[in-house]
Parts: C-alpha cells; sequence; structure tokens
C-alpha cells in the first residue's frame, strides 16, 4: 500500500509539473502572438503609407492580402458585406468590458472575424465554478424586462458562455486567458490587455481608444457608469443581460437612440437586483446573448444592416422564442444625453456611481447585518453545540431547490417565502426534540437558523423574534461560513 502511495504522490507531482510547463509554453505563445499580431500591424500600415498600387503581384485590387482573403472568404462572399464590409472590421477598434458569460463569446467570434484591434478590461480571475458559462462567458444581470410592451425595471444578473477560459488557467487573470484563446483564433488581431477594474478614474481614458464599447459586466454601478461614458465620448453601446433561462439585448447611444439612463433615470431598487451567482443561470443563454452581442457590434463596424438601437431583443430558453420589441425614444429630460444635459468628463470622473445605485461595484456576495451579536452564533459555536449533543431545531430557510443541492444534517427546510405559515410546524418540532431529548420542564430546545450566506437567515429571525421565538438565532456567514471555517470538504454552490 505504500508503494502504490509513493507512486501516486510521484504521478502527481509529475502531472503539476506538466501543467506548470503547458502554462509557461502557452504564455510564451501568446506573447509571440501579440508580437507577431503587432509585426503585422505596422507591416500593413507601411504598405498603405506607399504609393497607392491598383493591382497587387496577385491581381488584388481592393488592398487585402491573399491570406485575409483566403482567411475572410466566407465574409467576402456575402452581396450584402463583402470586401466593403470586411475593410471596415479591420479598420476597426472594439472594446468588450468584462470577460466572463457574455464577453467570453463576443471576444472568440469579434477576434475571428477580423476586428483591427480588441480590448479586454476585466480585473476578475477565472474560477471553476463559471466555466460551464464562459466558452467562455458570463451572464449576470437583466436590466429591463419587457410585459405587454411596458419597460419595467428589473433584475440584475451576474453571469460567463462559448468556452473561452479553461482549468489551466483557474486562479489566472480573465483577461490573459481570454486574450491567449482569442490570438490562438486570430493571431493577426491586436489584442490589448487592460486587467483592470473600469472606475470613473479610468473609464475616459480606456474607452476614449476604441469605436465601440460592448458592457458585459455583471453589475448596476457599471451599467450607469459604462453608458455614461460613452454619451460623454459618442460612443455606441452594445448592451446584454442574462438571468436564468431569459436574456436581452439593446443598444444604446447609436444613430439618436436613447442610452441607459434614458429608460432609467433612477435605479431600481437593491431588492429587485438579483445575480447569477445567487439566482443561477443556464451557461448556454449568456453564451447565445454573447454571440448576438458580437453581431452587433460587427454590424455597426461594417456600417452593414440594421442595429438595435431603439429596439431590444428578448430571448427566452424555455420556449425558444425570441422577440424584438421598440424602446422608448432618447428622452429630453435625461441627465446624460438630454436638451440641456451638462454630463462633463469632469462630472463624470466625480461622480460615485456606488452611492447613485446603492449597490457595490466589486461582485461580493452583499453581507447584512440586521441582528446584534446576541441573536447570532458562528459556525463554529453551531458545531459545538452539535457535538456536544444540545438539544436544537435547525431551520434552514433557503428555497427547496438550494434545499436539494445540499444541505446540513437533520436541518428542517422552510423557505424564507412560506416562514409565516409555518410557525406551527417549528413550534412542533421544537416541542419533538425537547421530548426526544427528556429536558425537565423550563427548559427548551435551542431554535437555530441557517441559509446560504447568512443574510435570509437574518430576516427570518427578525420575524421569529416578532413572532415571540425570541431565542431564534441565525448562523453567520450560513452554510458558506460552515464550509470555509468547520468542514472544508461542504460543498459550496
Amino acid at each position: 500500500m505504500e508503494s502504490n502511495g509513493g507512486e501516486a504522490s510521484r504521478l502527481l507531482r509529475e502531472i503539476d509539473t506538466l501543467k506548470a510547463a503547458k502554462s509557461d509554453i502557452e504564455h510564451r505563445i501568446s506573447i509571440l502572438q501579440s508580437q507577431l499580431g503587432e509585426i503585422v500591424d505596422k507591416e500593413e500600415t507601411l504598405s498603405s503609407s506607399c504609393s497607392p498600387v491598383p493591382i497587387n503581384d496577385s491581381g488584388v485590387r481592393n488592398g487585402l492580402s491573399p491570406e485575409m482573403i483566403y482567411r475572410y472568404s466566407r465574409h467576402l462572399l456575402l452581396p450584402s458585406f463583402g470586401v466593403q464590409g470586411q475593410s471596415k472590421l479591420l479598420k476597426s477598434s472594439i472594446l468588450v468590458v468584462g470577460a466572463g458569460g457574455l464577453g467570453s463569446p463576443a471576444l472568440l467570434y469579434l477576434s475571428a472575424c477580423g476586428i483591427g484591434r480588441l480590448g479586454i478590461v476585466d480585473h476578475d480571475i477565472v474560477e471553476l465554478n463559471n466555466l460551464h458559462q464562459q466558452s467562455k462567458a458570463s451572464m449576470n444581470r437583466i436590466d429591463l424586462i419587457i410585459q405587454s410592451d411596458k419597460l419595467i425595471s428589473g433584475l440584475n444578473y451576474g453571469f460567463d458562455a462559448l468556452i473561452i477560459h479553461t482549468e489551466a488557467y483557474i486562479s489566472q487573470s480573465k483577461v490573459t486567458s481570454a486574450a491567449a484563446a482569442c490570438r490562438a483564433i486570430n493571431s493577426t488581431v491586436q489584442i490589448v490587455e487592460h486587467k483592470e477594474a473600469l472606475r470613473t478614474s479610468n473609464a475616459l481614458e480606456i474607452m476614449n481608444e476604441y469605436d465601440i464599447v460592448v458592457d458585459a459586466t455583471d453589475n448596476l454601478p457599471s451599467r450607469y457608469m459604462i453608458s455614461d461614458c460613452c454619451v460623454v465620448l459618442g460612443k455606441p453601446l452594445v448592451s446584454g443581460a442574462a438571468l436564468g433561462l431569459e436574456g436581452q439585448l439593446t443598444v444604446y447611444n447609436h444613430n439618436g437612440g436613447p442610452c441607459y439612463r434614458c429608460l432609467f433615470p433612477t435605479p431600481p431598487p437593491t431588492s429587485a437586483c438579483q445575480r447569477c451567482s445567487d439566482s443561477g443561470v443556464l451557461g448556454v443563454v449568456p453564451g447565445v446573448i454573447g454571440c448576438l452581442q458580437a453581431l452587433e457590434a460587427i454590424k455597426i463596424a461594417s456600417a452593414a444592416g440594421e442595429p438595435l438601437s431603439g429596439r431590444m431583443l428578448l430571448f427566452d430558453a424555455l420556449s425558444a422564442r425570441i422577440r424584438v420589441v421598440k424602446l422608448r425614444g432618447r428622452s429630453l429630460q435625461c441627465e446624460a444625453c438630454g436638451e440641456n444635459a451638462a454630463f462633463t468628463k469632469q462630472l463624470f470622473r466625480e461622480f460615485d456611481y456606488e452611492k447613485f445605485t446603492e449597490s457595490p461595484l466589486s461582485a461580493s456576495p452583499l453581507k447584512l447585518n440586521l441582528l446584534p451579536r446576541s441573536a447570532r452564533i458562528s459556525s463554529k459555536e453551531y458545531k459545538e453545540k452539535v457535538v456536544n449533543g444540545e438539544a436544537h431545531v435547525l431551520v434552514d430557510v433557503r428555497p427547496e431547490h438550494h434545499f436539494k443541492i445540499v444541505s446540513l444534517p437533520k436541518s428542517l427546510n422552510i423557505p424564507l417565502s412560506s416562514l409565516e405559515g409555518k410557525l406551527l410546524e417549528i413550534s412542533s418540532a421544537l416541542k419533538g426534540e425537547e421530548q426526544r431529548s427528556g429536558l425537565v420542564s423550563g427548559s427548551g430546545a435551542s431554535l437555530y437558523v441557517v441559509c446560504r450566506r447568512g443574510n435570509d437567515s437574518q430576516r427570518a429571525v427578525q420575524y421569529l423574534h416578532k413572532m415571540g421565538l425570541t431565542s431564534a438565532q441565525d448562523v453567520i456567514g450560513g452554510l458558506e461560513s460552515w464550509a470555509h471555517d468547520v468542514d472544508p470538504n461542504f460543498p459550496t454552490y
């Protein structure tokens, strides 16, 4: 057995060594591809500055090299696109903000189609739990939902889709991973890496260098910030979002169409905003929307077709339905693009988007603090009570489908939404635990409440206290705290 264990350890070490070598090789290839792309760009610039040659040695009249003609031949064969459209793509520059569920597929198709310069902005790292959406792509929020042809402020997503990131890049920069994938598809495209979070302090300088901006972010303040910046700089904005099994797509600030603020002059309440990390998303959905974002950016860059300015595409994956609805036009009272708007670059730099939306720019989960410490218990403290055999009832207030994923032993699932009608069930469970444990009169069983992250459990304890169950305590940090502080093998999601 010891011999087998030693052999397994040797193989694991060799695998780790090979993975490290593979990562170094891929990084070197990425650097060389970038250098090659810069050389190609310089050669093309020099050739274009020379005296015009109507026909080159290969008989080409359109300025495209034989390699370009072969690579983009399917584009060139399209009568409505052709040489003119491809030539415009080769001269265009597009910035994709976010390399997750939405940005990943968009980046792959934009690099494959021959965009001249492609920028990637993201400060995040590749994680195992969202590779299914980052084919790379990501989806985190739905900003608008259209019902009965009326716009209402809606869900906030948290998104990733056509897989661009691989396991080899786990814990590495998403920008590094995405750039390597794009260069592997098309080494002639100039890829610019922005390994930083987009903020008011750097947005103007970064976005000013590109013709078109693709918003593939995952939070509400970024949506407003990117839209405002595009208005200030006069850039068209391709915006996509997805949550669960639904997605949407539109183009802002283009051809006289509205900007994001035109539709939402005031942010929706934080309670109406959801992220994919909280509500879930089927990975292929942001992939679909991300691909459509690439298509809209290509249409704008090549001046082909009719971009979705003033219109919104709505995608329902379950019913396989796609419909396009008309949006309200540009608002004359809009603070960013209205008739009397005075939203200058300086005002943009000074604007506090987190305060305006009451939401953080970071993707960190919300952490509420609604209860006094006396009404709370740490996961380690709860573990001690379990080990000591304390009579108690643990109520898990997560939705039923969350409870089916993973749960603590002997916990009672009563979703927060149905807590009001389940008070008798909780009281009965407490009495049953008291009888089982043979507790003497006057000393009742303890009541603890747990959820995923420790937010809903606090809301539940507040309600239970109002209903007379004043001994109820919530488990601080929820199941995530249990996995982090008590049982590292406990599954997280």
